[in-house]
């Protein structure tokens, strides 16, 4: 059996496993922060129990750019949307990482993550701003579900991301559904 650079790949598996344990600034319903593992892998999910809304997308390459867009993190943790101003060069930052965590695979596996990559933080495809829209709507409906702390800004999450939400005309529909639930939180 060939190799196929098995050692390299588990390699590369072993890295993207600390995004198991890089956490963010939204809680579970157990009152536990989420990892930003749970985000992606709850984000995929959005997009493949939504596939038929999301119209004439590629929905494989809807998964392999929800399973890639935060996977930088896995090195240098996560940035709270509040604070990405603080963070200029998030994005930058986060593609620096992710190359250095394929550095192990073969070029052309490298060249395709790193393209996924580039590809969701430029919104370059069809594909790419739905999961830009999607990622913003799974984060909206964690907050309206988490065990959060008392001073939780939710007034925030009206606005959070709404340049790709209302971008496409099914999803701004889910995101007023979720904006409703995030009214209800407020008034608690």
């Amino acid at each position: 059996m060939p190799n196929h650079n098995l050692h390299g790949k588990l390699e590369f598996l072993r890295q993207a496993e600390k995004l198991k344990s890089v956490t963010r600034s939204a809680h579970t319903s157990t009152g536990r922060r989420e990892s930003t593992a749970e985000h992606s892998w709850r984000l995929a999910l959005l997009a493949l129990v939504f596939e038929e809304e999301l119209g004439d997308v590629d929905i494989c390459k809807v998964l392999k750019l929800c399973l890639v867009h935060d996977l930088g993190e896995a090195l240098s943790g996560d940035v709270p949307a509040p604070q990405a101003h603080t963070a200029p060069d998030k994005g930058m930052n986060e593609r620096q990482d992710l190359i250095a965590m394929t550095s192990m695979l073969e070029p052309s596996m490298q060249g395709t993550i790193v393209g996924l990559f580039d590809e969701y933080e430029a919104a370059a495809s069809p594909e790419a701003k739905v999961v830009k829209a999607l990622d913003k709507i799974e984060t909206l409906l964690q907050h309206t579900q988490g065990d959060n702390p008392p001073d939780f800004d939710y007034a925030f999450n009206l606005e959070y991301g709404r340049q790709y939400t209302d971008a496409i005309p099914f999803l701004a529909s889910l995101r007023h559904a979720i904006d409703e639930e995030t009214r209800k939180r407020m008034t608690r």
